[in-house]
């Protein structure tokens, strides 16, 4: 690992930790010796990284601190490189603007050495299969799920019956041909998927919900692991 690439390494490590991190155990993280991370520490704090802490004690890095921009390795290159083409190829308009606008972006300004993995890059995402038309603006779907919006829509299910319903999006969960909305069904009181593709109306209303919706995600994931976790397991073969 380079030398940089661990003093980035380092710093993401401090700043997702909840406690002092010794510095055995970033020598483990980095796959390097204790003496080298007790370099790296002195040279983070020469450099005015708010690093706190010592020897034997561990190391804490004060909230607040910002990196400087696109201190990005290669493995982080391309892989937001290979998002941002599995993005393009499949997301709504706007988002595949936003997705190849970001390509354009990260290779104006990573480093001369690093720009080929931008250019020339052996991820590839294919398009290979023929996505189905949305027939509710996804762009402005994803701004009323930042806003805790309500939605109202004409909904026809897999067997052509129709519904109208009021939803409290949370989240748009991206497959390879469709899309779901995830949301709370006030006509049927508990979390729903809608496909974009069966969206026969759509009323974007004023009306707020009430419930946070990093909460509504929170209980909608824990109704999901309840449900796969009471199915039954595959017969064996």
């Amino acid at each position: 690992m380079r030398r940089a690439d661990r003093l980035f390494q380092i710093i993401q490590v401090l700043r997702g930790a909840t406690a002092p991190v010794t510095a055995q155990a970033l020598a483990d993280e980095m796959e390097t010796s204790v003496r080298t991370i007790y370099r790296d520490i002195a040279d983070l704090m020469a450099q005015r990284v708010p690093v706190r802490g010592e020897a034997g004690i561990g190391y804490v890095l004060e909230r607040g601190y910002d990196m400087p921009p696109l201190m990005l390795t290669p493995d982080e290159i391309e892989a937001a490189v290979l998002g941002a083409q599995w993005v393009a190829a499949r997301g709504d308009p706007a988002m595949t603007r936003g997705a190849r606008d970001l390509i354009a972006k990260i290779s104006d300004v990573v480093p001369e050495d690093l720009r080929p993995l931008v250019l020339d890059s052996p991820m590839i995402a294919p398009d290979t299969r023929r996505n189905l038309a949305d027939t509710i603006d996804v762009a402005q779907l994803r701004a009323w799920i930042r806003r805790r919006g309500k939605v109202r829509i004409g909904y026809a299910d897999e067997h052509g019956r129709s519904s109208e319903r009021t939803i409290w999006p949370i989240a748009i969960a991206y497959f390879e041909t469709v899309r779901l909305i995830v949301a709370w069904c006030e006509l049927r009181e508990d979390f729903r998927n809608f496909r974009t593709d069966r969206i026969t109306d759509t009323v974007f209303l004023d009306d707020t919900y009430p419930t946070r919706t990093r909460e509504l995600r929170r209980q909608w994931w824990a109704q999901e692991r309840e449900r796969l976790e009471s199915k039954p397991a595959p017969a064996a073969r």
